[in-house]
């Protein structure tokens, strides 16, 4: 493959932040004749650490990959025959033909360039919400799966949810009357990371268990401070997308089920005041999807920070601080916490009984499509991509803070404002490009 020859010289000087292959060859052969996939996991702690259980139940990890070397040798007791790696170049470079699927658990700034290069080795991935960092990386992300012919899936646990995927084939069919609006909201940032803050005194040394250069990864370089690993990175552009990108994969899901919410044409938000560098401490902001096959024009409202919509739409409600609701002429629907795994009507009444294929559990459907079975719901190319770039759209009315933003989804542009450009399509380090 032509990238790889292009790769290679920055991949001999990364092979100093390898943490080593710790297990032996034969081990790893063994592994081959079993009938369960086998995984590679980028990633291993946090969000990372709870993927990497679930790729052990659903097969074989044989290998691990993350920038701290204290997570790395925290999990290596507990996976003692998988081999470890600081960087997922090296780890694809070495070891590729001894997994199927790699599972990606980064922060988001490296979700694409990781799953684009692993799905041009011909890996099946799986990569944790949002999906990337960008409206471009999800389409070339995409574009990528398709041309590899390889399974997909987002770390999206509700789109599994049998609830989730009976309410929005009952909206679908039209059984609580017309969609006039939807609602979804967060409380976070707030007390989960900081937005809205100056960058933290880069007087810290960094800790020697974190390769901070290969944590930026395809991100400007900007000196290490506590602050950014192994959380607060969602509160900053270069690294994260906000409140948005941590839970509007979530609470959009089951409204974007429903009503095939791709492809706005046009986001405008209103939010606290940023630095551009930093996301703002809330935000609201106004989806409008115009008709798409058949799909009728409705705006989604999204609210950040402890944002809530107004009261009068669930009336006598205390809302969750996370949630949707879809304002129906007959009914109004309300989805309480991010997954959409309970609904409940305002107002009280039964909802009403439909078939939906039942999931054999969100990863499990990732697991059986790499041992050859169906596509998992929450493929990249029909799906979770899709979702994405509605999710993370809303990203560039919050940088516009004010100005309406008319999107033109099929040439991924906003057309005649060229100063969009870096936040749909970003620029990438030398040696992590896309």
């Amino acid at each position: 493959m032509a990238h790889r020859t292009t790769r290679r010289d920055f991949l001999k000087g990364a092979t100093a932040a390898t943490v080593g292959l710790t297990i032996g060859l034969p081990s790893i052969i063994s592994a081959r004749n079993q009938s369960k996939p086998r995984f590679a996991v980028v990633g291993v702690d946090g969000r990372g650490r709870n993927n990497l259980y679930s790729a052990r139940d659903a097969g074989v990890v044989t290998a691990l990959c993350d920038i701290d070397h204290g997570f790395l040798t925290a999990r290596l007791k507990e996976f003692p025959n998988a081999a470890s790696f600081g960087d997922y170049r090296v780890m694809l470079e070495t070891m590729h033909n001894e997994f199927d699927a790699v599972v990606i658990s980064t922060p988001d700034h490296n979700h694409a360039p990781a799953a684009a290069l692993a799905m041009r080795y011909g890996k099946s991935v799986y990569v944790e919400k949002p999906l990337t960092r960008t409206i471009g990386e999800a389409r070339a992300l995409a574009q990528i799966a398709t041309e590899n012919k390889v399974m997909s899936c987002m770390g999206n646990q509700g789109t599994a949810s049998t609830n989730l995927r009976k309410v929005a084939k009952l909206v679908k069919q039209g059984a609580f009357g017309k969609v006039k609006e939807v609602h979804c909201w967060t409380n976070r940032a707030g007390g989960w990371w900081p937005q809205g803050v100056d960058r933290p005194f880069p007087g810290d040394e960094c800790p020697p268990t974190i390769d901070w250069d290969t944590w930026l990864g395809p991100a400007p370089h900007r000196r290490y401070a506590k602050g950014y690993h192994p959380f607060a990175w969602r509160g900053w552009w270069d690294f994260g997308s906000g409140s948005l990108g941590d839970i509007g994969c979530h609470c959009m899901n089951l409204p974007f089920m429903a009503l095939d919410l791709r492809d706005p044409i046009s986001v405008q938000a209103e939010t606290s005041g940023h630095n551009r560098d930093s996301f703002p401490s809330w935000a609201i902001v106004t989806y409008e999807f115009g008709e798409r096959n058949g799909r009728a024009p409705v705006n989604l409202k999204w609210y950040d920070g402890g944002k809530l919509p107004p009261e009068d739409l669930a009336p006598g409600v205390k809302l969750d601080v996370n949630g949707s609701l879809i304002v129906c002429d007959q009914a109004t629907l309300y989805s309480p916490a991010e997954y959409g795994m309970s609904t409940q009507m305002i107002g009280g009444g039964a909802m009403p009984g439909v078939e939906v294929v039942e999931s054999p559990g969100h990863f499990q459907e990732f697991a059986r499509a790499v041992a050859g079975g169906p596509k998992p719901l929450g493929n990249i190319p029909d799906y979770s991509g899709p979702l994405t770039e509605t999710v993370v759209l809303g990203n560039l009315a919050v940088w516009a803070d004010g100005d309406k933003v008319a999107w033109d989804a099929k040439n991924v542009c906003v057309a005649g404002h060229a100063e969009y450009n870096d936040l749909i399509h970003p620029k990438y380090r030398l040696g992590w490009e896309l």
